[in-house]
């Protein structure tokens, strides 16, 4: 008997040591030169008409900010400050409502790219969270449009209380990840739609 719950008890730690992993990867088409992209890109948080929008971005801080004079390439690092992912009685068990992140973005204005990496510095106990986010030109039409290509990786730790459950809360967290996409690219549009019109002239 003794043997038996030994045994089980050894299968319960190492189900509740496993770590789900959940990665999807998205593209979409801003029909949109890189340039003006990328300056939608810098705008998207700082804008306050978008914050109704971007709801679960709750605070942006510029830590660092340099230009490498040999390379030309921008370095920036902000702070993010957002609502933790997953359903609410996730949050009730963790016991924190806030997620703290890091956001490092690398601009090559020479060969027109920029690359964004957001990971998660809080909460990681229970979920690790990286988003890679990168702005080209389109090979079909380098001068006009622009090709995002975004690749998230969602890393659930269970615990004892959450091992059961595991499942459900990576495709929840999933779920408001995509949501969340969704409505970051509607407020790139709009602002790109801005800055089009303001470039042309005219007023929306």
């Amino acid at each position: 008997m003794r043997i038996v719950l030994r045994s089980e008890l050894l299968i319960f730690y190492l189900l509740a040591a496993i770590v789900m992993v959940k990665a999807y990867a998205q593209e979409h088409i801003y029909k949109h030169p890189w340039e003006r992209v990328t300056s939608a890109s810098w705008r998207k948080f700082a804008d306050p008409e978008n914050k109704r929008t971007l709801s679960h971005i709750l605070e942006v801080d510029t830590l660092n900010h340099k230009l490498d004079p040999l390379s030309g390439k921008l370095y920036t690092t902000r702070a993010l400050t957002i609502h933790a992912p997953g359903p609410w009685f996730v949050r009730k068990i963790i016991g924190q409502d806030i997620c703290h992140c890091v956001e490092s973005t690398v601009v090559d204005a020479q060969s027109k790219s920029m690359q964004l990496t957001t990971r998660n510095v809080s909460l990681q106990k229970f979920i690790e969270v990286e988003e890679k986010i990168r702005y080209d030109p389109h090979p079909d039409n380098p001068t006009g449009w622009t090709i995002c290509r975004q690749e998230t990786s969602i890393r659930i730790k269970p615990l004892s209380a959450l091992a059961s459950m595991a499942e459900k809360v990576e495709q929840r967290c999933a779920e408001r990840f995509m949501q969340n996409s969704v409505k970051g690219r509607e407020v790139m549009e709009r602002i790109c739609k801005y800055l089009e019109a303001e470039s042309s002239g005219m007023a929306l």
